[in-house]
C-alpha cells in the first residue's frame, strides 16, 4: 500500500491539475481575446497532454530515464493498440479528411526519427530545441490549415481539441469569460501546482514499485506509468467513439502522439538531457514504428477500423504488455 499510494494519488492529482490547468488557461486566454482557433489549437488541443509531460520531465530531473522516456513511447503505443482499439469497438472508424492523412504521415516521420536519433546519440538540448521548434511549426501550419479549411477537411490538432471539448462540456470556448481574470489565473496557477505535485507523486511510486518488485523503470514508465497518464486520451477518444464521430477519435490519437515525441520528447532533453535506454531503443521504439504504420495504412487506404480491426488492435496491446512484462 505504501508503494501503490503515491502512485495511484499522483495519477488522480495529474489528471486534476491538468483539467484546471487547462479550464484556467482557456478562460484567460478568452477573456483575454486571444483567437478562438488558436486556444482550441494550443491549450484546449494538447491539454490531455500535461500529465505525460510534467510526468516525463520529472522522471528524467530525478534520472529515471526508463520512466521518462518508456512514458513517451509507452503512451504512443497505448493510444494506437488500446484507445484506437477501444474506439473502434464502440464504433468503426472511418477516415475521411485528406489532413488527417497527411498527420497520420507526420506521426510516422516523427516516430522513425525520434528513433533514428535515439540510436545514434544521447537526446541533448539541441536535439530537444530542434522538436520543440518542429512542434511550434507544425502547429503553425496546423493554424493556417484549419483558417481556410472546409467543415470536413480539419487536421488532428484541431480534432484532438474537438475531443477534448466534447469529452468535456465546461473545455467548450465560451464567447465571454465565465470568471475575472485574476480567478481563471488562480485556477490554471492551482491546476499547474497539482500537476507538478501529482508528477512527483507518480514518479516516486513508480520508482518505488519497480525497486519493490524487482522490475525495471523502464518496464514500469512503459506499462503503468504510461497507461495512467494516458487516461485523458481515452476517455476522450471513447466519447467520441460512442458519439460515431470517427475522425475526431482518430485525430486525437494522431495529434497526442505527435505532441508526445515532439512536445514531451523535446522538452525533456531540453530541461534533462540523456540517453533513451536500451532496451527502449532495440525493441519498444521499432513497436511504435510498426503500430503507427499499421494505423497510417487504415487511414491512407480509406478503409475504415471495423469492430474486428480494433480487436486485433486490443490483442496487440495485450501480447506487448506479456512480452515486455518480467
Amino acid at each position: 500500500m505504501d508503494i501503490w499510494l503515491p502512485l495511484l494519488g499522483g495519477l488522480v492529482l495529474l489528471i486534476v491539475g491538468g483539467e484546471f490547468l487547462v479550464r484556467g488557461s482557456v478562460q484567460v486566454a478568452t477573456g483575454l481575446g486571444v483567437s478562438p482557433l488558436v486556444i482550441g489549437l494550443t491549450l484546449v488541443g494538447f491539454g490531455t497532454s500535461t500529465p505525460e509531460l510534467v510526468t516525463s520531465v520529472q522522471a528524467a530531473l530525478a534520472d529515471a530515464p526508463g520512466i521518462a522516456y518508456g512514458n513517451i513511447v509507452g503512451s504512443n503505443i497505448a493510444n494506437i493498440l488500446l484507445i484506437a482499439g477501444c474506439a473502434a469497438l464502440l464504433s468503426p472508424i472511418v477516415v475521411t479528411s485528406q489532413a488527417l492523412k497527411r498527420d497520420g504521415a507526420v506521426m510516422v516521420a516523427v516516430a522513425i526519427v525520434f528513433s533514428l536519433i535515439a540510436v545514434a546519440m544521447p537526446l541533448g538540448r539541441v536535439v530537444g530545441v530542434l522538436f520543440v521548434g518542429a512542434l511550434v511549426a507544425y502547429i503553425y501550419l496546423a493554424f493556417r490549415q484549419e483558417s481556410s479549411a472546409t467543415p470536413t477537411d480539419h487536421g488532428a490538432v484541431y480534432d484532438k481539441s474537438v475531443a477534448l471539448q466534447d469529452a468535456d462540456p465546461a473545455l467548450s470556448l465560451p464567447a465571454q469569460p465565465q470568471a475575472s481574470l485574476l480567478v481563471s489565473g488562480l485556477i490554471a496557477i492551482g491546476g499547474l501546482a497539482l500537476v507538478v505535485l501529482g508528477g512527483r507523486f507518480l514518479v516516486d511510486g513508480a520508482v518505488s514499485l519497480a525497486r519493490g518488485f524487482g522490475i525495471s523503470e523502464t518496464v514500469i514508465g512503459l506499462t503503468i506509468v504510461a497507461l495512467g497518464t494516458s487516461m485523458p486520451e481515452l476517455v476522450t477518444s471513447i466519447v467520441a467513439g460512442l458519439r460515431k464521430q470517427g475522425d475526431v477519435a482518430f485525430g486525437n490519437i494522431i495529434g497526442s502522439n505527435i505532441y508526445n515525441i515532439l512536445g514531451i520528447g523535446g522538452f525533456t532533453a531540453l530541461i534533462a538531457p540523456g540517453a533513451v535506454p536500451a532496451e527502449i531503443v532495440s525493441f519498444d521504439n521499432l513497436v511504435m514504428i510498426g503500430v503507427s504504420l499499421a494505423l497510417f495504412a487504415f487511414a491512407w487506404t480509406g478503409l475504415k477500423i471495423a469492430r474486428w480491426e480494433g480487436a486485433v488492435l486490443l490483442t496487440g496491446y495485450v501480447g506487448y504488455v506479456y512480452l515486455i512484462w518480467p
